[in-house]
Parts: structure tokens; C-alpha cells; sequence
């Protein structure tokens, strides 16, 4: 049986984990042969893009991975199908639930609906959804102010940039992805009036590849710089990769998202040309749910990281940034002013 300690407060920090993410690999399950409600420990589900994709999917895993050398439980983690529904999800969802782990996770909005339908079956499982808000007892939706750290990274872009015209690729063309667009549009305006900021979205829905087509990418990206665009800001997942490796061949500067990209081995090629990355702890909100289900008290309801709790943030890990001139100075202003409400970050 998994062992109860007491449980104390959680503090979600976007360097605690260090999402240095594993690199790639298939759908992996720690779990035995048993099949005995309760005697497992955390389980994730993965979004489009899977595990490998150095960004989103990876930092849950971080977070899997915290928990299972803290608690020394099984864990599984397990892959998306190419084309799946929502009635896929939802088996999915349910197997783990049946299998006896605690907490089960869906990494991403697309999870929604399957998660609304089965935590409601299983009401003794506390079940976790990222980036989208589920209503239920059993329910902790895991969301993030990712608009406050896409206006550093747009802080930052209008810092660095040249050519006074910077881009932005989104993956899919979602209300969430909106959220990184009109923070880091105002991050370049509110820095540089000047400057001018193009903005492109790989599809219209998750099924057309937006996150998970790195040929895509690179596409955007490569259009965007022949427009004189010498930063791109990516929030498109797996696709992203595409993004920095095409900067990085036009040697112009890339920015990252959800994790730290610059420390991510398979993007070591491209490292130098990584400025940043608009960080969003998703391993910590991972780690933090299960810690509270180990603890006894289960988290529920909606759960909010943000800069306060720095829950999201940007990486200062390239030597670059510390060396462009006023660059440090004018992110760390900006974080203050969003922390004490002076600056009011867009969602849309």
C-alpha cells in the first residue's frame, strides 16, 4: 500500500524540477501484473506529440519522474494515437483508473471530455487535467497564466531584436494558444513600440498535426525570417523543434516554450541560437497533485500558476541573455510589474 504522510504545502517553483526532460521514447508502464485498486502511484497520459517532444509532454514527465523517486511507487506513463477520438481517452483514462492509479493525469486540453465522463465513474481516483478546466469532486485542473511569461519572452524579443520585426508560430489556432500570442504582443509593444510582430498558426484543429509536425515549423519559421523577422517565439509543441531549427540556420535567435530548450540534449545543436524560453511548470503541477494524493488531501478544483507562485517564467540559462545590454533589467521589471498588478498581461 502506498504510505500517507502529512501533507505540507506544495511550493511550485519553474526551476524545481530543472525539466532537463528524458529525450524520446515509447509508451512506457512501470506497473505489474496486479490489477488491486490503490496500490499504484501516479499516471500520466500524453497530448499530441507524445513523449520526445522537448517541451510540453516532457515537462509532465519530469514531474512523474520527481514523484516516483519521492514515493518509490509504480507509475505509467502512456503514449497518444495517431487520429484518436474522445472515446479513445476515455478507455484510456478508465484503464488506468481500473488498474489502481492515483492520481491519472491527461496532459492537455484535448482531454476534457473524457476526463469530465470517467472521473465522474470513478469517484474514489483523483484525476488531474492540464491546461483545460474540468468541473468535478475528484478533479484538480492544472492551468497556467502562460500570457505573463509569453509578455517576457516578448520583452525580451523587443530587447534583442535588429531588424525591428520579430515572429510568432502557435501550433494550433485555439483560445489557449491565444493566451501565448497576446502576452508576448504586448511584451514586444509595451518594450518597443517599433517593433512589429508577425504571427503565424500551423492548423486550425490538433488532428492536422499543428503540434506534432516539425516540417510545419520550420516552414513558419523559414517565411517569417524572410520577412526580417530575427527572433521567432514558438508555442506549437513538437512542431516547435522545427521553429529552432530553423532560426538557428539563419542564425537568428529562437525562443522556447514550456520547458527550457536551451538545455534539452536533442536541441543541443541549436543551443546558442535558444535566447529563452517562456516557461510553464507543468512537472511541478504534475509533482504537486501527486504529493497531495500521497499526502491524504487530494488538490481539486482549479489550480492557478502563475508568476506569483512561478509557475511560470523564463529561462535565464543561455549566457547570452545576461550579456545584451538592459535585456536582464527590463524582464525582471516587467515580472514586478505583473506581480504587483501594474501591468495587466492579455489573454487575447
Amino acid at each position: 500500500m502506498r504510505r500517507i504522510s502529512k501533507l505540507t504545502r506544495v511550493a511550485v517553483g519553474v526551476a524545481s524540477l530543472g525539466l532537463v526532460a528524458t529525450a524520446c521514447g515509447s509508451t512506457s508502464s512501470e506497473s505489474g501484473a496486479s490489477d488491486t485498486k490503490g496500490d499504484k502511484g501516479l499516471a500520466i497520459a500524453y497530448d499530441v506529440g507524445g513523449k520526445g517532444d522537448q517541451s510540453f509532454n516532457d515537462a509532465a514527465y519530469a514531474g512523474l519522474t520527481k514523484a516516483k523517486a519521492e514515493y518509490g511507487y509504480k507509475t505509467a506513463d502512456i503514449e497518444p494515437t495517431e487520429g484518436e477520438t474522445d472515446a479513445d481517452k476515455e478507455q484510456r483514462l478508465v484503464s488506468l483508473a481500473k488498474q489502481g492509479y492515483n492520481p491519472v493525469i491527461g496532459v492537455g486540453y484535448a482531454y476534457g471530455p473524457a476526463m469530465k465522463a470517467v472521473a465522474a465513474k470513478y469517484p474514489d481516483t483523483t484525476f488531474g487535467i492540464v491546461d483545460s478546466v474540468v468541473e468535478g469532486k475528484n478533479v484538480a485542473s492544472l492551468v497556467f497564466a502562460e500570457e505573463q511569461a509569453s509578455y517576457l519572452a516578448g520583452v525580451a524579443a523587443a530587447k534583442v531584436t535588429k531588424s525591428n520585426t520579430v515572429g510568432f508560430v502557435g501550433g494550433v489556432d485555439i483560445p489557449l494558444i491565444h493566451k501565448f500570442e497576446a502576452g508576448y504582443k504586448q511584451g514586444v509593444q509595451d518594450t518597443n513600440p517599433k517593433v512589429k510582430v508577425l504571427s503565424q498558426y500551423l492548423t486550425q484543429t490538433a488532428e492536422e498535426g499543428g503540434f506534432a509536425s516539425p516540417d510545419k515549423g520550420k516552414a513558419a519559421a523559414e517565411g517569417q525570417i524572410e520577412k526580417k523577422a530575427d527572433v521567432v517565439y514558438q508555442a506549437a509543441g513538437l512542431s516547435g523543434q522545427g521553429v529552432i531549427e530553423a532560426a538557428a540556420k539563419a542564425k537568428v535567435w529562437a525562443i522556447g516554450v514550456d520547458s527550457d530548450q536551451y538545455k534539452q540534449a536533442p536541441l543541443a545543436a541549436y543551443k546558442q541560437y535558444i535566447l529563452t524560453s517562456a516557461l510553464k511548470d507543468v512537472g511541478g503541477a504534475v509533482y504537486a497533485l501527486a504529493k497531495s494524493v500521497d499526502g491524504g488531501k487530494p488538490l481539486t478544483g482549479t489550480q492557478t500558476f502563475d508568476l506569483k507562485v512561478n509557475g511560470v517564467g523564463v529561462s535565464e540559462a543561455n549566457p547570452e541573455f545576461g550579456k545584451v545590454a538592459g535585456l536582464k533589467d527590463a524582464v525582471d521589471k516587467a515580472k514586478k510589474g505583473i506581480i504587483d498588478g501594474s501591468i495587466k498581461v492579455k489573454t487575447e
